[in-house]
């Protein structure tokens, strides 16, 4: 069976699952710290949810960040990752369902999303719950 939860508070264990996942979303994602953990744990827009199975293991993550602006408050999703091991059993389904259930109740107008074409299969996920992608320009500024 499939749990999602909101990340609450900070622990040694959960900090340790998390830098496991970590770069299985990305070979250049870098472990994080506790304090880091912490900060994204007591920030007002970053909401992490784990997914785990029925001992408690942590298999997967996402992050749903809310952003109060003018125009309305809109939603992005970041690093969303499942372990290997459980991988097409529906654990990214599950978390992309509850991030967008939770973006609702914050009256969130919109949810993006960015995904490296590589990612197959994530992509063929979201675009299975409905996301379309959207014809604009994407740009970054990089700050070293």
């Amino acid at each position: 069976m499939i749990n999602i939860s909101e990340l609450t508070e900070a622990s040694s264990s959960v900090l340790q699952s998390i830098n496991e996942l970590l770069p299985q979303l990305s070979s250049s994602a870098q472990v994080i710290s506790m304090d880091r953990l912490s900060e994204l744990v007591e920030s007002d827009n970053t909401i992490i949810f784990l997914g785990t199975d029925d001992n408690g293991q942590i298999l997967g993550m996402l992050s749903l960040i809310v952003m109060k602006i003018p125009t309305g408050n809109k939603a992005w999703i970041e690093d969303v990752v499942v372990d290997q091991s459980a991988r097409s059993k529906g654990m990214g389904k599950a978390l992309m369902n509850h991030a967008l259930k939770r973006a609702k109740k914050l009256a969130v107008k919109s949810v993006d999303l960015t995904s490296r074409p590589s990612r197959e299969t994530a992509n063929m996920l979201y675009q299975s719950l409905g996301y379309q992608i959207r014809e604009t320009n994407v740009y970054r500024y990089k700050i070293s």
